[in-house]
């Protein structure tokens, strides 16, 4: 998944939810209605989010330090997992506690009537566009996995954060239009405060599955099968012969891939034979999978039985 591709999907969503934003806030103030509050606030939560996700993004490009050698990638997880605490917290609690104290005290909207459901239906065409994007930058990796398989299996944390968030926004905009219009049919704000309740609900639910699969990255995650495949066979199908004893990756950064593996070699071979083996073997594996930056490869003896280690590993 390109880094600009994600960039361009996180600035399309914030200048939606900016725009967005604004115009619900005019409308709750406008009306009272405790649906248009939250989905105020939840609108200023996805923009503070997509301002965390391009700082991420902006800070993990910086170079390795002695302090931090492998770098600065994981950073973009970092601040993918502080967007999932914000959409909990500032989306979704406060949208409970809003549906709480509306159902406890309901009011009818008596003024500028149908303004809210104007916004929500603008909002709607905005949010479409927003996640038209993103869907078209993420279709171009997601081959064909599923969509939910592509969120729990992406190590670019930008765009799978920006669909949930679109069709998260999609539907509290269908939440609040529900509550809204059946509150203006039938005078009752106790539907105002229930479809507030979904909103925050939906956003709680979001932002715990956010929460696990960047705490994942965060521990660290393994290559993808595919590219797990193309090391294995690039370490194993030279002209050396190499055979594999076992192996482990481990992903630095979406973009950046560390390789461990210990690989067999002749008990006649000499050093400057396992040396070349190495770097052709080295050279193989970047060649394969190009985000395999960092690539560290022991040498063993082959003896008997070498073959059933390497299986099992």
């Amino acid at each position: 998944m390109s880094t600009e591709g994600s960039t361009r999907a996180v600035v399309t969503a914030l200048g939606a939810n900016l725009g967005i934003a604004a115009t619900k806030f005019v409308a709750y103030l406008l009306t009272g209605s405790s649906s248009m509050l939250a989905e105020s606030i939840h609108s200023v939560a996805d923009s503070g989010n997509q301002l965390l996700l391009l700082v991420g993004g902006r800070r993990a490009r910086r170079r390795a330090t002695p302090e931090h050698p492998f770098g600065y990638g994981r950073e973009r997880y970092v601040y993918a997992f502080v967007v999932s605490i914000v959409l909990f917290s500032v989306g979704g609690l406060f949208a409970l506690y809003e549906a709480w104290h509306k159902i406890s005290d309901p009011h009818p909207i008596e003024q500028w009537r149908w303004v809210p459901v104007a916004v929500l239906l603008v909002a709607i065409v905005l949010e479409s566009t927003a996640l038209r994007t993103a869907v078209k930058e993420a279709g171009a990796t997601r081959g064909r996995a599923s969509w939910w398989r592509f969120v729990r299996r992406s190590k670019s944390p930008e765009l799978p954060v920006i669909l949930l968030e679109d069709t998260g926004a999609l539907l509290g905009l269908v939440f609040a239009l529900a509550g809204v219009g059946l509150t203006l049919a039938t005078g009752n704000g106790v539907w105002d405060g229930l479809g507030t309740g979904a909103i925050g609900v939906l956003l709680v639910a979001i932002a715990a599955l956010l929460a696990v699969e960047m705490k994942s990255l965060l521990i660290g995650e393994s290559a993808s099968e595919e590219h797990i495949r193309l090391i294995e066979r690039a370490i194993t199908q030279g002209p050396d012969g190499n055979a594999l004893i076992h192996m482990r990756t481990l992903h630095l950064g979406p973009d950046e891939l560390l390789v461990a593996a210990k690989i067999a070699i002749d008990r006649g071979d000499s050093a400057a034979e396992v040396a070349a083996a190495i770097n052709a073997a080295e050279s193989r594996i970047r060649t394969a999978v190009p985000i395999a930056r960092l690539i560290y490869l022991e040498p063993d003896i082959w003896h008997s039985g070498r073959k059933a280690d390497a299986a099992g590993s």
